[in-house]
């Protein structure tokens, strides 16, 4: 324990060498104080006769009426900003359990302590709050018996206004020499600075400005430094003007009234096609496209007429009216022979002949195809019991496809009720157009 206690008061006294030339704008000024102490010699004895683990289970850490009071006076001055210097005497009256001592004393006896320590502080008196640890050695008189100490603690101090500081300290005191007793050691006092206030730092004046001669157009940039005397410029530019403020002189720039770049000699990056899109980042530069395609026109696949974006089939030729994807009518398929038996989903004879032709248009003309089956009906009736019939009607178109090899990843059915006629319904011959399935492709 003594050992480590050294090798601790070695290695501070190092840190200071080390650190004595950082600026010293905080370093503590000469510091006078007086504190209120008190020691327990009851707490290291129980620490010794068990553990501190058993101390602390049973409650054993000594009370404020066991320990011996007393006062100290307190120089201390700063080392760097982080590091001071303290010494401390204190005097209090008290029976000292001297070790190893046959002589049994029952009067108390002044106890003179005096240390030299140095406070190791977390960060500089600038603030308010500055904990610090401590250690250094000390000596002691009671009575006919003197001894040394190493002392090594904790601190908090608390600055008012770089001109005092209350000072909270708790130490362990450990004898060296046979004749003084380990104890705790706790304080509280106040201090206040007697050496000379810091002197402000003076921040010498700036040098005098230098006097510009000889600016013919008063740009503010002398004739010798000016590449245009002449002309009213900018510094930038060595005195040169630029209408356009796009960093190229006016004499170097072809384009002088329009903002551009150096690579075209102050012009704009050209846009050949007119598009929007500039020919640096336009992939077709003399035809106008879009910039979702890098500047080229929107592609069509199938060269139907209808673009990429809006075709249903990109790959299959249509017309424009079926967005882009092929009609089944155009395959000789009749949409309006697909009848059911009235007021059922059943399909009538010619109905199922006219989707066989549609199978095999599907299966062996366009195989690609994806084909929604709508149902729809007239008026006639209540809406709810036409939307089930005309669900139920395109269900059995889709069944009939599929029993005929349509794969069924292929077909949707959708029944729409009476909710989309195309004729009056008012009307017979409206009524029968009503009553259709209509054949959605897309690819």
């Amino acid at each position: 324990m003594r050992k480590t206690l050294l090798l601790s008061l070695l290695a501070i006294g190092t840190a200071c060498s080390f650190v004595h030339a950082q600026d010293n704008d905080y370093k503590k000024r000469a510091t006078l104080g007086i504190h209120f102490f008190g020691n327990d010699f009851q707490t290291p004895t129980r620490l010794k006769a068990s553990s501190l683990s058993d101390v602390l289970a049973n409650k054993q850490w000594a009370k404020f009426s066991d320990m011996n009071f007393g006062f100290a006076a307190n120089y201390m001055k700063g080392l760097t900003n982080t590091f001071d210097f303290s010494t401390t005497l204190g005097v209090s009256f008290v029976n000292y359990p001297v070790p190893n001592s046959t002589v049994v004393s029952s009067d108390d006896g002044a106890l003179l302590e005096w240390d030299a320590m140095v406070h190791a502080k977390a960060v500089s008196d600038k603030y308010w709050f500055t904990p610090y640890l401590s250690a250094g050695v000390g000596a002691s008189k009671w009575k006919g018996y003197y001894g040394a100490i190493i002392p090594v603690g904790v601190g908090l101090q608390v600055n008012f206004f770089d001109e005092a500081f209350l000072l909270i300290n708790s130490q362990y005191r450990m004898g060296i020499t046979s004749t003084t007793a380990n104890h705790f050691y706790h304080s509280i006092g106040i201090a206040g600075n007697i050496g000379k206030p810091r002197e402000a730092k003076v921040i010498p004046p700036p040098p005098p400005p230098v006097v510009v001669v000889l600016d013919r157009d008063n740009d503010g940039i002398v004739d010798s430094l000016d590449s245009c005397p002449d002309v009213a410029g900018l510094v930038a530019l060595k005195g040169c003007p630029d209408k356009d403020s796009d960093g190229i002189t006016d004499a170097a720039d072809k384009c002088p009234d329009i903002p551009g770049l150096a690579k075209y000699d102050g012009c704009p990056i050209p846009d050949t096609d007119k598009d929007g899109i500039n020919d640096e980042e336009d992939k077709c530069p003399s035809v106008p496209g879009v910039a979702k395609y890098q500047g080229c026109p929107i592609p069509d696949r199938d060269n139907d007429g209808v673009n990429d974006d809006d075709d249903r089939c990109p790959d299959l030729a249509g017309p424009a009216t079926n967005g882009g994807c092929p009609t089944l009518e155009a395959a000789k398929f009749n949409a309006s022979a697909v009848q059911f038996v009235t007021g059922s989903a059943n399909l009538t004879a010619v109905a199922k002949k006219e989707l066989d032709k549609a199978a095999r248009i599907l299966n062996e003309q366009y195989p690609q195809l994806k084909v929604e089956i709508g149902g729809n009906t007239d008026n006639t009736g209540k809406p709810d019991a036409n939307m089930k019939l005309s669900q139920k009607r395109a269900d059995a178109v889709k069944a009939y496809l599929i029993k005929k090899k349509v794969d069924e990843s292929r077909l949707t059915a959708v029944g729409f009720g009476q909710d989309q006629p195309i004729a009056d319904n008012a009307t017979k011959e409206g009524r029968a157009k009503n009553r259709r399935v209509e054949f959605k492709v897309s690819q």
